[in-house]
Formats: C-alpha cells, sequence, structure tokens
C-alpha cells in the first residue's frame, strides 16, 4: 500500500525526533560530528543517468564501534536523453554505521526522499554502505541507494567523498 504524502512527512520528523533524542542522550561515548560531502554516480536503470549531489551527515558514537548517522542534502538525476528529463530529491535518511575494523566501516540508512520536480511525490529510501575513514576527518565511500517509488529511476551507485570534524 502507498503511503501518502503526509504520512511520509509524519514518519520522517517521528524518525528525526528519535535520532535527536537518541544522539543527544547522556551515555555518549563520543563527539558528535557532522560531515559534509559530495556524491557523484550512475543510475543502474537503462538509459543510464548520471548524478550528482551533496550531503549532510551528524554521527554520533555509541561504542563498540557503532554510530547512529542522520543524512540530508540534494540529489540530481541529469537527463539520460532528449526524452528523459531530469529530477531532483532531498533525502532524510536515518541509519547506523559499525566500524568491524579501524578506519573501515559498513552502513545502512532507511528514510524518505522528496521529489523536487511537480508531481514527484515522496519516497521511502534505502541505502546501504561501506568505506574508508581517514585520521585527518577523510572518508570515502561506496553507496547503493534506491528510491523505491521512482520506479528503478532512482536506483543509483555512487561514490561519495566527505570531509567530517567535530561539533
Amino acid at each position: 500500500m502507498m503511503m501518502k504524502k503526509k504520512q511520509w512527512m509524519q514518519l520522517a520528523v517521528m524518525i528525526l525526533i528519535c535520532v535527536i533524542t537518541a544522539m543527544s542522550a547522556k551515555a555518549q561515548n563520543g563527539p558528535l560530528r557532522m560531515g559534509v560531502a559530495v556524491d557523484a554516480g550512475s543510475t543502474l536503470k537503462n538509459p543510464a543517468r548520471t548524478t550528482l549531489g551533496a550531503d549532510f551527515r551528524l554521527q554520533q558514537s555509541f561504542g563498540g564501534g557503532v554510530s547512529g548517522i542522520l543524512t540530508t542534502g540534494y540529489y540530481q538525476f541529469f537527463k539520460a536523453n532528449k526524452y528523459n528529463e531530469g529530477f531532483g530529491i532531498v533525502p532524510l535518511k536515518v541509519g547506523l554505521k559499525y566500524f568491524p575494523v579501524k578506519n573501515v566501516y559498513v552502513a545502512g540508512e532507511v528514510g524518505a526522499g522528496f521529489g523536487t520536480k511537480k508531481g514527484a511525490g515522496t519516497s521511502f529510501v534505502y541505502s546501504p554502505s561501506f568505506g574508508l575513514a581517514f585520521g585527518d576527518g577523510f572518508d570515502v565511500s561506496l553507496k547503493y541507494e534506491n528510491f523505491t517509488d521512482y520506479n528503478g529511476y532512482a536506483q543509483q551507485l555512487a561514490l561519495r567523498f566527505a570531509y567530517g570534524f567535530k561539533l
């Protein structure tokens, strides 16, 4: 069953409140961090589209190599050809990041993507990734992202280049 835009907005606000509450809990094991990133990739559906985006991510360590993450930003899916228009999406995602060994992580996020084109609506999004976090704040990851309500036209495989710092 498809969720209406109002239901997606309510879900996104509830997720945001839960994450902010969890990140501000007294049992914090590390500093709150913010990351700024550029994402570049391609869609997986034919005709392929080039994608480019920017995101902001809050990250709170919970200890044991586990962190909570909250991500938002903007992704542009460029025209594939003269018959396929481009479109933009603003994601709001929450997830977990796990470091099985120092500087190497796997992450998973879920949330909502808000289409910027008239009539695009809102979509559920999920995004697994893995990457390397360097000690100087730089981070590079490979992510798969699927905005499920856009019939495969917003599935992307992208590289994320980020810089993070303590708040």
